[in-house]
């Protein structure tokens, strides 16, 4: 029999503390459930105390937040689901890290699933990397410094996103080409990661091309044209998105 896995929530909204816990203890049967807390520093001590597998953990919360609390431990020994009402910013960070997160209002089914990869991945010896990584990204002020986590079928990999080149479709899937030649086959579509790298300085030129922006070395005149890239590729450039791209050279 399985050891159920120790949790405590984080989460300064009563409400959403009651339906957290509710939801656990009805659907979430492998989950033991030791404290509950209200802000940043209850969090610490209820963490410092009960030494979890999981902190559900609410991102906003007054006198601080939830990177807030996680800075302050040396080493974060647990895996953590964060809470959020905000679908910008936050989840940006969090997918760039393949952090477990459930958005407000609380899903059922988000739950079950964050808690059922917990599950499968608990005896991962390096079960804290996400929320390092998250951590290292959100004190990173040079965004070419960020990293990301890319979910393989028998881990996950880190890159650093300077070191990207380009991003192409394959059905449901993206390959990802980086400097160094290497090729990764990740189970995300195309458009999720332009959404995560547009900040990043990626652009969509193509259905089926993303590209890092730094790395355009020619341009190729046409109806939409095509870009050559510095790993020697010729990337198309579709009709609708030429004039976008051509904007950025200006």
């Amino acid at each position: 029999m399985n050891e159920k896995l120790k949790a405590v929530i984080v989460e300064d909204e009563l409400a959403s503390r009651e339906t957290l816990t509710a939801y656990l203890k009805k659907y979430c049967s492998d989950v033991d459930l030791l404290a509950e807390a209200d802000s940043v520093k209850s969090g610490l001590e209820i963490i410092k105390k009960h030494k979890p597998d999981v902190v559900f953990l609410d991102i906003e919360m007054p006198y601080g937040n939830a990177f807030d609390l996680l800075e302050q431990i040396p080493e974060v020994d647990f895996e953590v689901v964060f809470v959020t009402a905000y679908s910008n910013y936050a989840v940006k960070a969090l997918n760039l890290s393949a952090s477990y997160y459930i958005l407000k209002p609380i899903s059922i089914d988000e739950l079950i699933k964050a808690v059922d990869k917990i599950k499968a991945n608990r005896n991962n010896a390096e079960i804290s990397i996400h929320s390092k990584i998250l951590l290292d990204n959100i004190q990173e002020v040079n965004k070419p410094n960020h990293k990301i986590v890319l979910p393989l079928l028998n881990g996950f990999e880190i890159v650093h996103v300077r070191d990207i080149i380009r991003c192409r479709a394959n059905d449901n899937f993206t390959e990802f080409h980086l400097k160094d030649g290497s090729k990764k086959l990740i189970s995300r579509t195309l458009k999720f990661y332009e959404e995560l790298l547009k900040d990043f300085g990626f652009i969509r030129v193509h259905k089926s091309h993303l590209i890092n922006f730094q790395y355009v070395t020619k341009y190729l005149k046409g109806k939409g044209g095509m870009v050559e890239m510095s790993d020697g590729s010729v990337v198309d450039v579709s009709v609708n998105r030429k004039a976008e791209f051509l904007e950025k050279f200006k």
